[in-house]
């Protein structure tokens, strides 16, 4: 069984509405889904547009996991979301960059912000934002973007509705979060990799007061990106921009 959906026509932002939600004393878990947001947030708080026809939604739950394990759930989105845009492109063309993106054929389809919360039974709330661009690229993204509906596969005559996008995403969160709940973030960390975009290649990591260069190695056993620097010495990059390529 999935969570409920809470639709609204338009709201600031899904996970401003989980948020809000949660301070409140709502536990869910509950999907909330908006048509339109007037202030979507990305992480690092970009902005996030959401266009006509794409997905803008957040599962607001609780957890007793610490911290450090809950944020793992990023990576577990990740692969629902992965799972979602490749039912309808050509599943090669879909890879998942570090830490929280989804690229189809090279450029940016979606997007995960994870926030949290304590609450006064000493667990978690969280609030797990997905935007996805189903219809229409972003007018002026800061990257290149892409949207689903101009990479189809063959035979695959358009892309989903939000609504359909939505279930078929809670499915997917679902699968990935029990196989979580299961094994831990071992088989998480594997399947991530074998889905990854730019390992074994030369990036940069853009930090608050640094710019690293060296190869992408691994994601390690936390979630952390290990990074190889040219003199050897390796740096575990645990938040921060990531640029594959000549950066």
């Amino acid at each position: 069984m999935t969570p409920p959906v809470l639709r609204f026509d338009e709201l600031d932002s899904t996970n401003a509405e989980a948020r809000r939600r949660a301070e409140a004393g709502e536990t869910g878990p509950l999907w909330i889904t908006a048509e339109r947001q007037s202030a979507g947030r990305g992480r690092r708080g970009r902005a996030w547009e959401t266009g006509v026809g794409n997905l803008a939604a957040t599962l607001l739950t609780c957890t007793d996991r610490p911290p450090a394990e809950a944020a793992q759930l990023s990576f577990v989105t990740a692969l629902a979301v992965h799972d979602l845009v490749a039912a309808y492109a050509v599943p090669e063309t879909v890879r998942l960059k570090w830490p929280n993106d989804v690229l189809l054929s090279g450029r940016k389809v979606a997007g995960i912000l994870v926030e949290s919360g304590a609450r006064g039974d000493g667990r978690l709330w969280l609030a797990i934002g997905t935007g996805v661009n189903l219809a229409t690229p972003p007018v002026a993204p800061e990257r290149p973007a892409a949207a689903l509906a101009d990479h189809l596969a063959p035979g695959v005559l358009s892309a989903p509705s939000p609504e359909s996008a939505l279930q078929r995403l809670a499915e997917a969160f679902e699968q990935w979060a029990q196989t979580w709940r299961a094994g831990g973030f071992e088989p998480i960390r594997a399947a991530w990799t074998a889905r990854a975009w730019g390992l074994d290649a030369p990036c940069t990591a853009r930090l608050a007061k640094e710019e690293i260069h060296g190869v992408a190695e691994a994601l390690e056993a936390d979630g952390a990106l290990r990074l190889r620097l040219p003199s050897g010495q390796v740096r575990r990059i645990t938040a921060g921009d990531v640029v594959f390529g000549e950066g």
